[in-house]
């Protein structure tokens, strides 16, 4: 598995960006996807994850309604819609997986990460 996320970007507060995670070994299909976020001086922290089938989905309470995780297992990429954008969603966003389908929460249970997509939001 070797992951590319893509996507980021600047946005001002209220608004939409849409990241991807894509993986060039084209293993991703039935493994469990999620996405962590960083800032400076913090640990990574869940955003979402999503099951090896897509059926599941997980969200942190700071995003749920406004984030959105889907995957595309024909295109072995993973996508997270971001709408209703706020400051304190800016970070580097960083997109993970492990070896089985369930979406588990905490950084220690994915095994592949990708290389990290800042996102900003400006108030």
């Amino acid at each position: 598995v070797q992951l590319q996320a893509s996507g980021g970007g600047l946005a001002q507060a209220g608004g939409s960006l849409r990241l991807s995670c894509a993986d060039s070994g084209r293993t991703l299909s039935g493994s469990a996807v999620a996405w962590f976020r960083r800032t400076p001086g913090k640990e990574r922290e869940f955003v979402t994850a999503i099951s090896g089938s897509g059926s599941s989905t997980y969200y942190a309470d700071s995003v749920k309604g406004r984030f959105t995780i889907s995957r595309d297992n024909a295109k072995s990429t993973v996508y997270l819609q971001m709408n209703s954008l706020k400051p304190e969603d800016t970070a580097v966003y960083y997109c993970a997986a492990r070896s089985g389908r369930y979406p588990y929460t905490r950084v220690r249970d994915y095994d592949y990460w990708g290389q990290g997509t800042q996102v900003t939001v400006s108030s």
